[in-house]
């Protein structure tokens, strides 16, 4: 049984107006990770992820190549506590 991890990702780059946070939540969405996805009035985007081992893992790999039209240049990678999300949201 893999144990479960709690990241906050600050995503730095060409990541608003590309589609990212929806990108974001539908990549969640397919691995079984819950939190969710703001963007930052700095430019930046913000994600609040939870989800197994493995599964996060993936996702964290994948959040550095994002959706075609974004160019990701850093990521922060915050552990975190974890919490009781339900699914996984865009925040407006």
């Amino acid at each position: 049984m893999s144990a479960e991890q709690r990241f906050d990702l600050v995503i730095s780059g060409k990541v608003q107006g590309v589609g990212y946070r929806y990108s974001v939540k539908h990549k969640a969405e397919s691995l079984g990770i819950s939190g969710f996805v703001r963007n930052q009035h700095d430019g930046s985007v913000f994600v609040a992820a939870q989800g197994e081992k493995p599964a996060m893992e993936h996702f964290v790999r994948w959040c550095y190549q994002g959706p075609p039209a974004a160019f990701v240049r850093t990521i922060e990678k915050i552990p975190g506590t974890i919490e009781n999300f339900r699914n996984f949201s865009i925040l407006y």
